[in-house]
Formats: C-alpha cells, sequence, structure tokens
C-alpha cells in the first residue's frame, strides 16, 4: 500500500526527512462558516481525483520539470528576437510591414516568458509535491483566529492536530468559537445636522443592527452604504474616507459592542457642501474633433442643452434616458442610471459623464460617440441541441436610427444542418436542414397609447417594442416544415439583474408535409386509438400571447462564483379565438389550437473551492390544450431527454410515465425507442460535480432525473397520464461522467449517461443495476444502457 500511494501521490518526490501535506480537515460549530475558513489556508494539499487516492498533478509537473530548462528559453528569446529584428530592419520605410512584424516578435517573445516564468505545459497542467511545513500550520491557526475576530468571536480557541502517517500528514483544526459579541449600541458622531438628519431618515436600511453578531464586514458595508445615500443627495464630494468607526468591546457590559459612526467634516469646510445640478451638457458626436467646438449646435430641451453637428437624434427620446436633471441634487445612481440606459440603446460606442464643479457651480457633461449606423456581421459556428454536431452560417445586417428616433431595423438570415435522431429511429443519424429569416424594427421605447409622463417614467426601465416577422424552413427525415410569423413583443427591466418580456401577439401560419412513411403510418395508428398527434402536422395557424421574467443573479453563465437563475415562462394560446369567430380559418382549412402553458426553470452554481463546483437544475411545466382537437402545435410539447436534459435516454425518447413503447417483430415483443414521445407535463432536474481536470480540461460526474406525462388518459401509451399518488416512481434517473474543453470561445462537452432507474420497466425490476440491462424485453438493442452526448456549452 504504501508503495502504491508512493506512485499514486507523489510522496517519491520528497526528500527523506519530508513528509506530504495528504489532507486538511476543520473541525467547527455549524454557526462556522468552514468554506471561509478554508479559503486561507498558507499552503493547499495536492489535487486528488475523487475517491481514489490519485494525483497525477505531482507526476506532470516533475514529468516537465525534467524536460525543463530556463537558459535554453533565455536563449530562444533572444533567437527571436535577432530574427525579427532583422526582418524589421529589411523593411525600413514601409510601417505597415515593421508594425505588423513587432506585433508577431512581441507575441512570440510573451509566449516564451509565459514558459519561463511558470513552466511548461506539463508544469503548469501539475503542481509540485505539497511538503507539511509546521509553521504553515502555526499561520493557519492566526489566520483563523483573525478571522473568527472580525467575525465577533473575540474569545475563541484555535488549536491543530496532527496525524503523522507513512510519508503523509493529515492536520486537523479545532474551532472552539465560544459565545460571539453582539451589537448592544450604535450611535453617531456628526457634526454636521443636515448629515445626522439624513442618517436618521434612513436609519432602517444601517447594516449596523442591534443584537446582530459583531462582523467587520458589515462596517465596510455600512461604509459603502453611507457614501453612496450621501452621494444620492447631492454630496458630490464626499468620500469614504470620512466615515470612520469606533468599535467598543467594554461599554456596557459582557460581550456587547458599541459602535460609533463618526462622519468628519471635508478639509475646507466643518460642514459638506450640497450641490445642485447648475446645468446639463449633452454632446451626441463626442467622436469629431476635426471640427472646432465652437462650430457645434446648441439646443435646449427639458433642461437639457444638446449640442451636435448635425441634427440625428430624437432629443425627446433621449431625455427620457437622462436622469440627470437641471436644479436638481446630484445623485450617484442617477449618473450611473443615465450611463446604463444610454448604453442600453445600442446607439452609442461609449458613454462618458463628468462633472466641472469650477467656481462652486456643478455642471454635468455628458459625452456620447454613435456607433456606426450601419453594421454587416457573419457568424459560422458548430450547433448541438439533440446530441449531434452541426454547422450553422448566420449573416445580418443592423441599420441604427433609422427614423432619426433611435429605432434599430435588422435583417437576419441563418442556415444550418445538424445532425439528429428522427423521430421514427434511433439507429441511425440524419441531416436536418434549417433556414431562417427575418426582419425586426426596435423601438427605444413602448409604441402603445400612454401618457407622456408615463413614457417618462418608464426610462428607467430601458423599455422596448420589438416589430418582428419571419420565415423558416425545416427540413427533417420525417417531415419538412414552413412557418411563417408575426410578433408584437415589449421588454423591460427594473434593475441590471431582472427582465421582463411581454409579446402582445405572436401569429403564426403552419404548413407541414410529412415525408416518412414510417411517420405517417405512426400517426395514423395513433389517431386510431384516439391519439390525434397527427392534427398538430396539418397547416396550422397558432396565435399566442407570451410573457417570460428572468432574474440573474451574480452574472449567471458568465460567473462561476456563486450564481443563480430563475425564468418563469407564461403563454396563452388562441386567446383571441375566444372572442372571434374562427369560420374564417375553417374555411382555409387552417387547424387553430387553445392551450396554456406555463414553464418553471431554476438553476444554480455552488462553488465548493477553487477548483470544484455544485450546480443543480430544476426545470417543470404543463401545458393545457382546450380546444375541441384537444392537440398542440408540436413545438409546444414537452420533451425529456438528450444532452440538455436527461441524458442517459436519447432526445425525446423518455416517457411519457411509465408507458413502454412495445414493438411486434420476428424474434418476439421488444422494447422499441425509435419514436419521439410528446408530453403535457414535465418535471426535470439535474445536479452535477464540476472539478478542474488539467489545464482547460474539467471533468464532471452529474445525476438527472425526470419525466413527461399527459394530463389525461391516452389509450395509445398506456401508463402516459399523470397520477398525483404515482407520478414519483415514474421519475427516471440516470447518471454518468462527462468532459468539458473550455477554448475560452466556445465549451466542447462530451457526456456518458448511464442508465439507473428506468420506470418503462415492470415496477420491479426498475432499478436496472440490480436486474441487468437486457431484462426481456429490453434487447440489447433497445436497452442502450450508456448513451453518448455530445454539446456546446455546459448543460445548465
Amino acid at each position: 500500500m504504501i508503495f502504491l500511494l508512493s506512485g499514486c501521490l507523489g510522496t517519491k518526490y520528497l526528500k527523506e526527512d519530508q513528509k506530504l501535506l495528504y489532507k486538511q480537515k476543520i473541525k467547527a460549530p455549524q454557526e462556522i462558516n468552514r468554506e471561509e475558513l478554508a479559503q486561507l489556508y498558507v499552503q493547499q494539499p495536492n489535487r486528488q481525483f475523487p475517491i481514489i487516492p490519485f494525483s497525477p498533478y505531482v507526476w506532470f509537473y516533475y514529468h516537465g520539470l525534467e524536460r525543463y530548462n530556463s537558459i535554453d528559453y533565455v536563449e530562444k528569446k533572444d533567437g527571436i528576437r535577432k530574427k525579427w529584428n532583422t526582418k524589421i530592419e529589411n523593411a525600413a520605410g514601409h510601417n505597415k510591414k515593421i508594425n505588423r512584424y513587432r506585433r508577431r516578435m512581441n507575441k512570440k517573445i510573451a509566449k516564451v516568458d509565459k514558459i519561463v516564468e511558470e513552466g511548461n505545459v506539463w508544469m503548469r497542467w501539475g503542481e509540485p509535491v505539497s511538503v507539511y511545513n509546521p509553521a504553515n500550520t502555526s499561520a493557519n491557526i492566526d489566520r483563523f483566529e483573525l478571522y473568527l475576530s472580525s467575525k465577533g468571536y473575540f474569545l475563541a480557541g484555535v488549536d491543530s492536530t496532527v496525524k503523522v502517517l507513512p510519508k503523509r500528514v493529515v492536520v486537523t483544526y479545532n474551532i472552539k468559537p465560544r459565545e460571539p459579541y453582539t451589537i448592544d449600541t450604535v450611535f453617531f458622531q456628526v457634526p454636521d445636522s443636515a448629515i445626522l438628519q439624513l442618517l436618521a431618515e434612513h436609519e432602517a436600511a444601517s447594516r449596523l443592527k442591534k443584537g446582530d453578531n459583531y462582523d467587520q464586514n458589515n462596517l465596510t458595508k455600512e461604509r459603502e452604504r453611507i457614501d453612496l445615500l450621501l452621494k444620492d443627495n447631492g454630496y458630490f464630494d464626499f468620500s469614504r474616507q470620512y466615515v470612520e468607526f469606533d468599535v467598543d468591546t467594554a461599554f456596557n457590559g459582557s460581550k456587547k459592542v458599541a459602535i460609533q459612526t463618526r462622519i468628519s467634516g471635508s478639509a475646507a469646510d466643518r460642514d459638506h457642501k450640497v450641490f445642485t445640478v447648475d446645468s446639463v451638457n449633452f454632446t451626441t458626436d463626442a467622436n469629431i474633433s476635426a471640427i472646432p467646438d465652437s462650430l457645434r449646435t446648441n439646443e435646449v430641451h427639458e433642461g437639457v442643452n444638446y449640442r451636435y453637428f448635425e441634427k440625428k437624434y430624437s432629443k425627446k427620446v433621449l431625455g427620457r434616458r437622462v436622469f440627470i436633471k437641471k436644479d436638481k441634487l446630484y445623485s450617484r445612481s442617477n449618473t450611473f442610471g443615465t450611463q446604463r440606459q444610454l448604453a442600453n440603446l445600442d446607439i452609442f460606442r461609449f458613454i462618458n459623464i463628468n462633472y466641472d464643479s469650477t467656481g462652486g457651480r456643478l455642471v454635468a457633461n455628458i459625452f456620447a460617440s454613435p456607433l456606426n449606423r450601419y453594421q454587416w456581421s457573419n457568424e459560422v459556428g458548430v450547433n448541438v441541441t439533440q446530441g449531434f454536431p452541426g454547422p450553422f452560417y448566420n449573416v445580418s445586417f443592423k441599420k441604427r436610427n433609422i427614423f432619426q428616433g433611435l429605432e434599430i431595423l435588422e435583417l437576419n438570415g441563418r442556415i444550418g444542418i445538424e445532425g439528429v435522431a428522427p423521430a421514427t429511429q434511433i439507429d441511425d443519424v440524419y441531416a436536418s436542414t434549417e433556414i431562417g429569416a427575418n426582419a425586426a424594427l426596435t423601438f427605444p421605447q413602448f409604441v402603445f397609447p400612454i401618457g407622456k409622463k408615463l413614457k417618462e417614467s418608464l426610462g428607467s426601465f430601458n423599455p422596448k417594442t420589438r416589430l418582428l416577422a419571419g420565415f423558416s424552413y425545416t427540413r427533417r427525415p420525417e417531415y419538412v416544415r414552413e412557418n411563417f410569423n408575426l410578433s408584437n413583443t415589449y421588454t423591460w427591466q427594473n434593475d441590471k439583474n431582472t427582465q421582463f418580456q411581454f409579446a402582445l401577439s405572436d401569429v403564426s401560419i403552419i404548413n407541414s408535409s410529412i415525408t416518412d412513411s414510417r411517420f405517417q403510418e405512426r400517426l395514423d395508428t395513433l389517431e386510431q386509438r384516439g391519439n390525434r398527434l397527427i392534427n398538430s402536422f396539418l397547416p396550422s395557424f397558432v396565435s399566442s400571447m407570451l410573457f417570460s421574467a428572468t432574474w440573474n443573479f451574480n452574472s449567471y453563465g458568465l460567473n462561476f462564483s456563486n450564481s443563480s437563475f430563475f425564468r418563469l415562462f407564461l403563454e396563452s394560446g388562441g386567446t383571441t379565438l375566444n372572442f372571434v369567430n374562427t369560420e374564417f380559418l375553417e374555411r382555409e382549412a387552417l387547424e387553430f389550437y387553445k392551450y396554456l402553458k406555463i414553464n418553471v426553470d431554476y438553476r444554480k452554481i455552488n462553488p465548493l473551492n477553487q477548483n470544484t463546483t455544485l450546480a443543480y437544475r430544476i426545470n417543470a411545466g404543463i401545458v393545457h390544450p382546450y380546444s375541441e382537437n384537444r392537440v398542440l402545435p408540436y413545438e409546444k410539447y414537452f420533451f425529456a431527454g438528450g444532452s440538455n436534459g436527461i441524458r442517459a435516454w436519447r432526445p425525446r425518447r423518455l416517457g411519457p410515465g411509465s408507458y413502454t413503447p412495445l414493438d411486434s417483430t420476428e424474434t418476439g415483443v421488444l422494447v422499441n425507442y425509435d419514436f419521439e414521445q410528446q408530453g403535457e407535463i414535465l418535471i426535470e432536474g439535474s445536479v452535477e460535480l464540476r472539478k478542474n481536470l488539467i489545464g482547460f480540461i474539467d471533468y464532471a460526474a452529474f445525476i438527472d432525473f425526470g419525466n413527461v406525462w399527459m394530463i389525461r388518459e391516452d389509450r395509445s401509451r398506456p401508463g402516459a397520464q399523470f397520477k398525483a399518488d404515482s407520478f414519483f416512481r415514474e421519475i427516471a434517473v440516470g447518471g454518468g461522467l462527462g468532459l468539458r474543453f473550455d477554448f475560452s470561445f466556445l465549451v466542447l462537452r462530451l457526456d456518458a449517461g448511464l442508465k439507473l432507474y428506468d420506470p418503462a420497466r415492470p415496477q420491479s425490476r426498475r432499478f436496472i443495476l440490480s436486474r441487468g440491462f437486457y431484462d426481456p424485453p429490453f434487447t440489447v438493442e433497445a436497452s442502450e444502457p450508456i448513451v453518448f452526448n455530445i454539446g456546446i456549452g455546459y448543460p445548465f
């Protein structure tokens, strides 16, 4: 065992008198945040694979170290300089070529410098063996005690237990926090009576509350709160350095803390000055410098002086995004809000706002540099939605300020080819072609008959109206679908984390033609059994109203720290058809639908340590068709399975409920997963542990669960109906492992999903690992215990 550990953990790289820091533990009561304490370690053990004592990173490092010689790279850098300097000398007089050569030389030198400073790629992937040092244990204890004091545990004690094993050491830190100190008294020492009154009016928002544990972080937050409060109430030149705290732990009894907040006067005066905005200047073409500034036109509109060489923009629309008002108190929040909302217009390249307080007057200057009015963009990439990658090409044209009211016209085209398993079989992969084109006109306001004051007050919510007309063509192995779409959508947001979208009308005319005989036979068979799915592929008129609300906390999807995402989606299909005569649709032989749909999606990323995160998701929804045909447009159904869902099942092949798709063959009755399975109720979730493997490669272990069901009994699919007393026994479970290759510009994902609990099997044989994958009628072909998935980006 010692021999094996020496190879797996890297102890063979230790010197004779050294031991490996194998593990560090923290024993502390529940109220102590052990994760924050772990961030204070002076030294970390070497990273290991979960469960097994294996640390390949040590081997990577020393494997690279054997092949590393910094002198060689210094000589290589000198050679690069000599080579490119010669080229630069030979290119004398050709400035563009010289600049290009210099860029290439600097790029190559920077690459070598990285190797000199950080080592070769093996060394960067790995890490040197973590040698135990008793001095680091003492340093950790000091850090822990300092941390505990900052949290109010002034009498806390920390000791360590060192367990010495052959060639290894395990250190356990025992935290004894004892009773924390609590805030007993909070008072102010503020010579400026106006500031004292302002603080008293907003005392409820204070971070320092009587009865709370003393926490040094709350002092920092309180300083920031006071700074923002004063700067939002005219104190333009106020600074955080004027806010100080006196903390007394012996003021009023044992384990009580008194905190005095002191706000000192400015250097020039005892009282701080309150600034009122004297004037507002808005330069809309700050990028033009070749023409003298004196030639700009000045035009005042509702207290704002607009300055420009050429009149391009509606001052009325711009003014709704400017919250800095003449003769109003200076406000930092209004300043940032103005900058953010002007940037949201997608009209200006940058927005710069500064203030001039010369002579005691406060003048606000807004400088905006416009983006190009015409913009072309092309995008080529790879898309994966059902487990098989395929290329796509997007082209878009944008014209800004088309009617001089800051409107934006966008024309987009897309063509994509993706590998999909057809709806009637899973063994083969076919190309699914998608072609789309649309035209959209976006207004930076609500195009709706509302009053002027209301429109002005909505400016801080980034209101937009988007009118869209589009066409899409989809060719799958089993059908061809053409969709003409018109929509009118309103969007707004009440802060940077929350967005809302409301489509007052979303109308589509869909024309479908079935090209696969097996799929047609399947639909005919279902119709004979009372399932009218075939109606979803008739020429159709689909109208709906949509509403969605999205809460994105801490930049979920971009920030891999503690972040979360929640989305609520509501849709009412055929709402207007309840109030109008539908004879005109029947004359045109157009199928129409009435339905209600709701979907909620919650995602969370929780970092466990520097290299490990725990991510989880829950996604649920229900759609209720209430028209006479009792069906939905095919795209409105829920499906389960696939690379972004329950990865142990093929795309759209799971469910519904406990339905077992049997098929009679020459060899008997066998399970057949050829056909897609639609549902009206969806419940699915995932838990995924993500950890860095080496460099840009991460690995993940995951558990997925869920299923789809029908609201009513489906005689063509026994077991498909959702029943409150038994649905939990029909939740499929799959697990697996995956790799993520983070290339910075995209993340390539490979997952292998393993079926663990299959509700399509008899109840006594649903735990597959205990019964076997090929339990009849689940043959080798039908069971497919491991499903491989390819994806672009993270699954959630």
